[in-house]
């Protein structure tokens, strides 16, 4: 079967049934908000809001678009002329792999919160994800991997790192101290 890309599918859905992700690391300062407000005022909803669906719940997790969601919810001018709807375009991949969208899309537009990604790192290796895994999906270098694992200061996340033997200190005859 031919791949077709999700945003072939786009639906208006209330942002009633719309609902941030507990893992975005991604922050937007306030003049890039307004900005965004202002490009939405001028241009409308250009790109939809990707989104995973949870059929139990009949809710949408945003995967991305999270800031263009909040611009709705913080501007009742944008509300009422969209009708409180938003564009989805939905994905329908486990966590792992929505984090690793979340991050992608992230990654091509801007900076991230240190330690906010630390803790994507964390989880994602506590659901047994591999540095070469987080490498390959996250487009991170083993060095940044690694910083971002010092940043959460748990030793859980080195279990399978290889160290070299330690050095030990070289014992001195006597008291170790210098007569003078």
């Amino acid at each position: 079967m031919k791949h077709k890309s999700p945003v072939y599918d786009v639906i208006a859905v209330p942002i009633a049934k719309i609902k941030p992700n507990s893992y975005n690391p991604n922050a937007v300062a306030p003049p890039e908000m307004k900005l965004l407000y202002q490009s939405i005022k001028a241009d409308g909803y250009t790109m939809p809001i990707v989104c995973y669906y949870v059929k139990e719940t009949d809710e949408y997790i945003i995967v991305d678009g999270f800031h263009r969601y909040r611009i709705m919810l913080e501007h009742d001018d944008i509300f009422e002329r969209e009708e409180g709807m938003l564009p989805v375009s939905v994905i329908d991949k486990p966590i792992d792999q929505r984090m690793a969208s979340t991050i992608r899309h992230n990654r091509a537009r801007g900076s991230h919160n240190v330690d906010l990604m630390s803790n994507i790192v964390k989880e994602l290796h506590e659901i047994g994800r591999s540095d070469a895994w987080i490498s390959k999906h996250l487009g991170m270098d083993r060095d940044e991997i690694l910083r971002l694992k010092q940043i959460t200061g748990l030793a859980a996340l080195f279990k399978d790192v290889k160290f070299g033997q330690a050095w030990r200190p070289v014992e001195e005859e006597g008291n170790g101290a210098e007569d003078g």
